[in-house]
């Protein structure tokens, strides 16, 4: 292990490491790319626009060409309300799918839209399952759609989507899926899963910066959306119509941006795409939970539902471990880690995407070793109470 006094170092440009879901740690050349300015009306830009929005429906796969990507400004929520309020009838009803924040926020936002939803909440521990959302959707004829969140990383639960996108159809409903923070690295190819509409990030596991979002819809919903939606920049239908015939976006557009995930989208695909991207994260992953289990820390999830993109740590019981100190030491050996999000014991988090392979998680885990040591803590196992919490809501 390194020396208490001598205090690891991200070898990244000098930054520290973004261990969160995004933003994350891009590369060199996806930072030069924003070192251009660009005209938002210019051919150049629009050409930029295109070649982005077809490479991103080239990682559907087969079938692909039955749906249309439609870029938008602002983050990844921006995107989930403009999914909802666009592709959702007015007498639309959604059976929201919530194992965390973001579900939640999801509900949340059906409340500021006004528009009928049944919530599932299923809190911090489980999937929803398939026969679950099977049940509910027999028992009330009045839901149209269902919302799935990919990955949701207030925990780090992947949810099983194609389970739940076999309940909804068998049902003759509709799945929209929010894949904010999957998309790019976990494998949603429309042959295999059938969905609506999905949502995701520039700053997720293509590894561009934050600025827009993208919505890739069947063309069919696009056409059926006109009219739905209760925003003027966040209608879905009106933006991708403007696109299709101007190739220009309705309002200005985050051009640096653009160009940085143009860049990224690049390295993807000389990466080796989606399969290549997840199997890197997937490695990440399976260095660091092993090196941090080592440490004595328990994660919140099985195994079985750990996502290659974020894992939730419960914070050691030991009276000496405070969060905020072990956050700034972490940051001062070249690590920026995420707080918790759960609401029933105290935990923080470790992302496993952006520019970081094996040798980095190593590195991260040698510094979790090293700060526990400054801080005086003997044991990182959690309290015997989330351990039996998390038993209790798993049985």
């Amino acid at each position: 292990m390194a020396a208490q006094n001598a205090p690891l170092k991200a070898p990244h440009l000098g930054e520290p490491y973004l261990l969160t879901p995004g933003p994350l740690t891009t590369s060199y050349e996806v930072k030069q790319a924003m070192l251009r300015d660009w005209g938002s009306w210019d051919d150049d830009f629009r050409g930029m626009t295109r070649d982005m929005r077809a490479r991103l429906l080239a990682l559907l796969g087969d079938g692909k060409e039955d749906f249309d990507c439609v870029p938008l400004q602002g983050s990844g929520s921006y995107c989930v309300e403009a999914m909802l309020g666009s592709f959702v009838p007015k007498d639309g009803k959604v059976l929201v799918l919530a194992n965390g924040a973001y579900g939640l926020r999801a509900a949340k936002t059906m409340d500021y839209l006004g528009r009928a939803y049944h919530l599932l909440d299923k809190g911090d521990y489980l999937p929803p399952r398939g026969d679950e959302v099977a049940q509910i959707l027999a028992n009330d004829p009045d839901i149209t759609h269902v919302l799935a969140i990919h990955c949701e990383t207030s925990s780090g639960i992947l949810n099983p989507v194609q389970e739940i996108s076999e309940a909804t159809y068998a049902a003759g409903r509709k799945l929209l899926i929010d894949s904010m923070s999957a998309f790019g690295a976990v494998e949603l190819k429309v042959a295999e899963i059938q969905y609506e509409v999905m949502v995701s990030s520039a700053n997720k596991c293509i590894e561009g910066v934050p600025g827009f979002g993208f919505v890739i819809a069947r063309k069919s919903e696009l056409e059926a959306a006109k009219g739905n939606c209760h925003s003027l920049s966040l209608d879905v239908h009106a933006q991708w119509a403007n696109m299709e015939k101007t190739g220009q976006w309705r309002f200005t557009p985050p051009t640096h941006v653009v160009a940085a995930f143009l860049e990224a989208l690049k390295a993807h695909e000389a990466e080796g795409g989606v399969a290549a991207r997840g199997a890197r994260y997937y490695n990440n992953r399976d260095v660091m939970v092993t090196g941090m289990r080592a440490l004595g820390f328990e994660t919140l999830l099985a195994d079985r539902w750990l996502s290659p993109i974020i894992v939730t740590f419960f914070c050691p019981a030991d009276e000496k471990f405070v969060f905020e100190r072990f956050y700034e030491l972490m940051k001062d050996k070249g690590f920026i880690i995420y707080p918790g999000k759960l609401t029933v014991v105290d935990s923080f988090r470790v992302g496993c995407i952006g520019q970081m392979d094996e040798s980095v998680m190593r590195l991260v885990v040698q510094a979790a070793a090293d700060t526990l040591a400054e801080m005086g803590v003997v044991s990182a196992a959690p309290p015997a109470r989330a351990l039996e919490e998390r038993a209790k809501l798993a049985a």
